[in-house]
């Protein structure tokens, strides 16, 4: 199942794809109870009942051509910052370690454990709305396709076994980021909080569509120029480790966004490197997933 929220007389509203493909059914409309897309992951079995029921709807006021609608980010206001992790991808590690911005670096490249910080949900755009990159006067911003978990059932010391009975679906996500501020400051949150630098969407899949994700490829074209290409399967650490270190010490939440890395080919990983400007389209691919186009302002 793959769900949106779209603009509808300039409110978020959510809306999950038709079994055809072809239109997004308004769920204000068709099972106007169950609210926005995290009160429904908070739903549980239940509202996924009346959600797929929904999807069946024939009343036409319920159903929109989906190329008529105006995706936003799915999780347009997450309730609370987005968890990231860096350097989370082997060949990404050694690029980073070596491209001179790395301020954590110490004497390996790939680190021991999980390095987690946060953006903050003002960084939150959706589909198609302008990068600030002029927002950065350091003019050194630089894109990370990254694979989001969407949490589903909350908890506290979830164990990597029980670990992705605790996801609901996946998104892509642009961890959009200013390198020098990030080497300047000496830590990465600055530098990857200013507003809008977080494209999200197209959509959340639920996990059952996805399915198995270790030979599901990352990619990266900035105007068609194939920048990064990865599995999943080449994570440092794995999503139930991820799951695991951050429930280890805080519960988790349903609605919760886990972005799990980048891997190789950031603009920082080119000699000289190659930041994003004014005009460019930054264009992100999922397997499984969907595709995110975001164009730079």
């Amino acid at each position: 199942m793959r769900f949106v929220t779209f603009a509808k007389r300039g409110r978020p509203t959510v809306g999950v794809i038709s079994e055809s493909g072809d239109e997004v059914v308004d769920l204000s409309v068709a099972a106007p109870r169950l609210g926005d897309l995290v009160s429904i992951i908070e739903g549980g079995d239940k509202a996924m009942v009346q959600v797929r029921t929904a999807q069946r709807t024939r009343k036409k006021e319920a159903r929109r051509p989906r190329s008529r609608v105006k995706l936003m980010a799915p999780i347009p206001v997450p309730r609370r910052n987005i968890f990231c992790v860096g350097k989370n991808y082997h060949e990404h590690a050694k690029e980073f370690h070596s491209s001179g911005f790395d301020a954590s670096a110490g004497q390996a490249a790939v680190p021991d454990c999980p390095i987690i910080f946060s953006k903050s949900w003002t960084t939150v755009i959706g589909p198609g709305d302008p990068i600030p990159a002029s927002a950065d006067k350091t003019r050194s911003v630089d894109y990370e396709v990254e694979l989001g978990v969407i949490i589903g059932k909350g908890g506290r010391k979830i164990s990597k076994r029980a670990a992705y009975d605790h996801v609901f679906g996946y998104t892509i996500i642009n961890d959009v980021t200013s390198r020098e501020l990030q080497q300047c400051h000496k830590q990465w949150f600055l530098g990857k909080n200013f507003d809008g630098f977080c494209p999200m969407g197209p959509a959340v899949v639920t996990a059952d569509e996805v399915g198995r994700l270790r030979d599901i490829r990352v990619r990266t074209e900035v105007n068609g120029e194939s920048r990064q290409d990865a599995a999943v399967k080449d994570l440092i650490f794995d999503i139930p480790t991820l799951i695991k270190t951050l429930s280890d010490v805080m519960t988790l939440m349903p609605g919760d966004i886990i972005a799990t890395g980048t891997p190789a080919g950031v603009g920082i990983g080119f000699k000289p490197p190659k930041f994003l400007k004014k005009g460019d389209i930054v264009t992100l691919t999922i397997d499984k997933v969907g595709k995110l186009e975001n164009p730079v302002a």
